[in-house]
């Protein structure tokens, strides 16, 4: 039986983070006029990421053209046309703090027929002029299931390919009504046919609602489109606008998901209750030198 609890418990207290830092990466990231999921989406690692001298990068955005009821990026406002500009200033955010790897993610364009596929792929090219020793980690959309564009990204050769399923078949109409649970699972199983080098990861919230038994169907689905790493963290709601949580799961049942993420044949698995889908995203560098493609 799942560990769950209904109030919020102490392990979800998140350290204060050392402002000094926190305003110097904010300061390169308003300089350059650029976008992080940490700031869109209220992340709550973002003082430890940003002490870190890491972020994830938000392009195309902030606006969304879905509505996704957990999600706290705008998707009132209307998408503005894409920057040519974005992915140099993007690529000299890189240089300045001096980053390892990178996570590039961007809000759902389903008003652009490629999805923005173009403009990861000139933001990788970017990076990859000015950072060659950085590490390129993409989080994509569904894209509309255009696997033209899923091509097109991944012929730019990041080394890792992420897209999150989010949560259990059964919450899709309620979590992410304009997305497609069979979609999510397709788009990463061609990746893998397309890209048999770059690494591919997924990740899930919980708290939802969802059964044990749910969560471990959608790790084997997973694994049955050869996903290499998975994420696990509790859903947080953002505001009284979005969707309400069903439970908090303890550290254990995370640790339990771990080992049995592990047992299928994950490369990595990491799951906590703080856990979000960049969180500790370098440590693929070491992955990557275990397990070389």
């Amino acid at each position: 039986m799942k560990l769950i609890v209904t109030v919020k418990p102490e392990w979800l207290r998140v350290k204060a983070p050392q402002w000094q830092r926190v305003g110097k990466v904010k300061d390169i990231l308003r300089d350059l006029a650029l976008n992080t999921v940490c700031e869109e989406a209220s992340c709550p690692n973002i003082g430890e990421c940003f002490n870190a001298g890491t972020a994830t990068f938000l392009i195309m955005g902030p606006a969304c053209t879905r509505a996704c009821p957990y999600c706290d990026i705008d998707f009132e406002k209307k998408p503005k046309p894409l920057d040519p500009t974005e992915p140099q200033r993007l690529a000299e955010a890189v240089r300045r703090l001096r980053l390892n790897h990178v996570v590039i993610t961007s809000v759902n364009r389903d008003d652009l027929l490629d999805g923005g596929a173009s403009q990861f792929v000139g933001c990788i090219q970017a990076i990859r002029e000015v950072s060659p020793q950085t590490t390129i980690e993409v989080l994509i959309p569904d894209l509309c299931a255009n696997w033209d564009a899923l091509a097109t990204i991944l012929q730019a050769q990041p080394e890792v390919l992420n897209h999150n399923t989010e949560t259990v078949p059964r919450l899709y109409r309620r979590v992410r009504p304009q997305g497609d649970y069979d979609r999510s699972l397709e788009l990463l199983r061609r990746s893998r046919t397309l890209a048999a080098s770059v690494y591919t990861k997924s990740g899930l919230m919980v708290g939802l609602g969802e059964t044990d038994t749910e969560i471990r169907q959608v790790m084997q689905d997973l694994r049955a489109v050869n996903c290499d790493i998975l994420t696990l963290g509790q859903y947080l709601q953002p505001s009284q606008k979005h969707l309400k949580i069903d439970s908090f799961i303890a550290p254990e049942q995370f640790d339990a998901w771990r080992e049995y993420g592990e047992s299928l044949g994950f490369l990595q698995v990491v799951s906590s209750p703080l856990t979000r889908s960049s969180y500790h995203a370098e440590q693929v560098r070491e992955l990557m030198q275990r397990y070389p493609r």
